[in-house]
């Protein structure tokens, strides 16, 4: 046994994915905690389909957390009753048997990003996928933009394989970015001849502290084509309304605030009417708020809603 496969237990059989290995396709959704997460959506998505099977699925993978994560970087949390410590809430990276609606079964790894051995970790993955046939891997995450939380999201699409592709990216040219194990993932997977896509949805920086189920179904409604899928997706929906208006009363409470997203507005729609013209990517006369501006009023925003721990 190699080292690598130390690093992950694979349950030997799982009847359930027979009959979607004699189809040819199998699905695998990724969602790796921390880096690729504003707006905590991709997290929430990965906790809205376990929610939707019952129990949770089953665990048909486990890697050994130990070996990827820093405990001194993120510690994880444990609660101190009184006199003594109990309930410690210990980082767990797996892959869990799930169905959609329709009763497709399909695959999701999730768990905190590795802090170290992502070459190793990548090819932990790669021993997931080959021994259960997974013949697409799709991937969730979020960032932080500078967009008005009053537009539709935006989702960059990215995929190992061109004929992946199910959306135009917004992107034009070449970017130098912070790298992550999924993107890596994605990389190493492409050069050991497997598929594998993703969907980044494109976070109110003002809002990248907060949940924000809005963005959470728009990830999920992008994985359902790619994965061939039937989530339902109700009850995020329900979320998402709940929090569009509780930014709503805020707003109609605090001027300033208000003007600010006003301002992303204006330039969310001028790059809008410069892509659909192709005159021009940037917007002339069309200030973006300077970031401290942004900083000092969305200050004042965010001590004006609940956390997402809070009802």
């Amino acid at each position: 046994m190699s080292q690598d496969n130390r690093l992950v237990h694979i349950v030997d059989e799982v009847p359930e994915l027979d009959a979607a290995r004699a189809e040819g396709h199998l699905t695998m959704v990724l969602v790796l905690d921390g880096f690729l997460d504003a707006g905590n959506a991709a997290a929430r998505a990965a906790q809205h389909l376990i929610d939707l099977t019952d129990g949770g699925g089953s665990v048909v993978a486990t890697f050994d957390v130990d070996q990827f994560h820093d405990y001194r970087a993120r510690r994880p949390a444990m609660t101190f009753n009184r006199d003594h410590y109990e309930q410690y809430d210990a980082p767990r990276l797996l892959v869990r048997l799930l169905k959609d609606s329709g009763g497709t079964p399909y695959l999701l790894l999730s768990g905190p990003e590795p802090d170290n051995r992502w070459e190793a970790f990548a090819r932990a993955v790669r021993s997931v996928v080959e021994r259960f046939g997974v013949t697409r891997v799709v991937s969730m995450g979020s960032v932080p933009m500078a967009v008005p939380h009053t537009r539709p999201i935006a989702i960059t699409h990215h995929a190992n394989n061109p004929d992946l592709l199910t959306g135009e990216s917004p992107w034009r040219g070449e970017l130098r970015i912070p790298s992550s194990a999924q993107a890596l993932l994605e990389v190493r997977l492409a050069e050991w001849g497997h598929d594998a896509m993703g969907f980044v949805a494109h976070i109110p920086h003002y809002l990248a502290q907060l949940d924000y189920p809005k963005a959470s179904g728009a990830l999920l409604e992008n994985v359902e084509i790619a994965g061939r899928l039937t989530i339902d997706l109700s009850g995020l929906a329900a979320e998402a309304e709940d929090r569009e208006a509780e930014i709503a009363r805020y707003l109609a409470a605090n001027d300033e605030v208000e003007d600010v997203v006003r301002a992303l507005e204006q330039q969310y729609d001028a790059f809008e009417r410069a892509e659909e013209s192709g005159s021009s990517l940037l917007a002339e006369n069309q200030p973006l708020p300077t970031g401290e501006e942004i900083g000092e009023q969305f200050e004042q925003f965010l001590a004006g809603l609940d956390g997402p721990d809070e009802s």
